[in-house]
């Protein structure tokens, strides 16, 4: 049977993945607790005036794809107008086939706007421009009825420990019914690599909470400020992006020599950054654990390999890659060392290297600890990974070293409202394997069965492992 492109079976291959997907996937809510979307943005509930500022604006996926096609630097972050980096867009989304922008392009049209039946290019790119323009400039897609024209319950931004997290505060003091929670991203305050930069940053943290930071005692001290204040504002999920895993070995003496070194502006060698950032990386565990938050380690990206145009326009605009950096090892002493003590925390693995799907998956099973169903996680298909192959390949990972059926389930990763359809992309993709599982035999004919197991997967297992209020 043929399936028609962005039909209501798109993906759907059999008639159990149909059923699956229509009766128990299509309907749950959206979790989304990895996100990085402006809390501002929703604390004011913006009305973005045209496609471009809402879909083009800080998305680097777009941007790769465009340079790839021979789109000159303006019309991606350049000075270029709204109007005429849409065009340069609807100009290389048809050399997007078999990329999953090309999917997620056409599903972000007819999911909310309601645009199908059309294709994006050069020839419908005015019209579509123009009538997603018309229905944004309504109070029915402001920011907020957007999320909720998606089904969201709950998002999870992500910032720095210096924030002040006012948005978050104004957001609660509304009485906005979708949760909007803050994730805490200290990457700043373990980047040793950049000792002027890192100084800068310990500076602003000793002014911010009063602290005379003098050594590594009154930098944690200043540090674990933070959190509690992170916490108080229902932070309840760290996350962390790291190029590899940090699992040196280290004594407490070296750690004070090292961080005595970084106030002193002297420059570390690679032992030390190692040793520094496998230290710093125990005690965010450590708070995570006494807090009882979940930590997320995001491991594998290879950031800014592009000097010339990081200088010209800074980092996160689409120069990073996948990386190539050895896991199991580091990784492993890293939660060994946390769980050791009986203070490892829920903990969310992903990572970037393909290469690496059966290392995480293993290694969640090493630390499961038999109390909470789930408590270690390996995250879904993430970044480079999170299109159709990638998806697939965690599932089946997942479904062949763990289990599948606790799995927290899909997360947007994205800068941008309009990303929500990539959670109904993952239900289709989930709904097509258990499906095509089924039918062959390789699985119960049990809907119900397989049914609730979506059902948990989609919304219900992220719902009740987080410990963020959603309803």
């Amino acid at each position: 049977m043929a399936v028609e492109f962005m039909g209501d079976d798109f993906l759907l291959q059999t008639e159990t993945a149909r059923t699956l997907y229509h009766e128990h996937a299509a309907g749950m809510a959206i979790y989304d607790y990895h996100c990085h979307v402006s809390a501002e943005e929703v604390a004011e509930d913006r009305q973005f005036e045209n496609l471009s500022q809402i879909w083009l604006h800080g998305d680097h996926y777009k941007w790769r794809a465009m340079r790839s096609n021979g789109t000159a630097e303006r019309y991606c972050t350049g000075d270029a107008s709204d109007w005429e980096k849409f065009e340069k867009w609807a100009q290389t989304v048809p050399y997007c086939l078999r990329n999953p922008l090309y999917h997620w392009t056409h599903m972000e049209l007819k999911r909310p706007f309601g645009i199908s039946g059309k294709l994006l290019g050069p020839e419908t790119a005015r019209e579509i421009y123009d009538t997603a323009g018309e229905m944004l400039k309504t109070p029915e897609f402001s920011v907020r009825n957007i999320m909720r024209k998606m089904n969201v319950k709950l998002i999870c931004t992500t910032e720095d420990p210096l924030d002040s997290l006012i948005w978050h505060q104004k957001i609660r003091s509304d009485g906005f019914e979708i949760k909007v929670h803050t994730a805490w991203r200290p990457d700043k305050a373990m980047a040793a690599e950049d000792v002027g930069a890192l100084n800068r940053w310990i500076d602003s943290l000793a002014r911010l909470v009063d602290i005379d930071v003098s050594d590594f005692g009154s930098y944690i001290e200043a540090i674990r400020s933070r959190h509690e204040y992170f916490h108080e504002n229902g932070c309840r999920l760290s996350d962390h992006g790291l190029s590899e895993a940090a699992g040196a070995d280290y004594t407490q003496s070296e750690i004070d020599a090292i961080f005595a070194k970084i106030r002193a502006s002297g420059e570390l060698n690679e032992m030390e950054i190692v040793k520094f950032k496998s230290a710093m990386m125990v005690e965010f565990g450590l708070m995570d654990c006494e807090k009882g938050w979940v930590q997320q380690l995001h491991l594998g990206a290879m950031r800014n390999n592009n000097t010339r145009l990081l200088q010209q326009i800074g980092p996160d605009t689409g120069f990073d890659s996948i990386g190539d950096y050895m896991t199991a090892g580091p990784l492993s002493r890293f939660l060994d060392r946390l769980d050791s003590q009986g203070k490892l925390p829920k903990t969310i693995l992903y990572n970037l290297n393909p290469r690496d799907n059966e290392i995480m998956a293993t290694m969640i099973g090493n630390f499961q600890g038999g109390s909470t169903p789930g408590k270690m996680q390996y995250g879904s298909g993430w970044w480079f990974l999170d299109q159709m192959d990638g998806m697939t390949r965690q599932i089946n990972t997942l479904s062949n070293l763990g289990l599948l059926s606790r799995f927290v389930g899909m997360l947007t990763d994205s800068r941008s409202f309009l990303s929500y359809p990539r959670h109904e992309y993952f239900r289709r993709i989930l709904c097509n394997i258990l499906g095509d599982d089924t039918e062959k035999g390789l699985l119960p004919r049990d809907i119900k069965l397989i049914g609730k197991m979506v059902e948990d997967i989609c919304y219900n297992n992220a719902r009740n492992y987080f410990p963020m209020e959603c309803d």
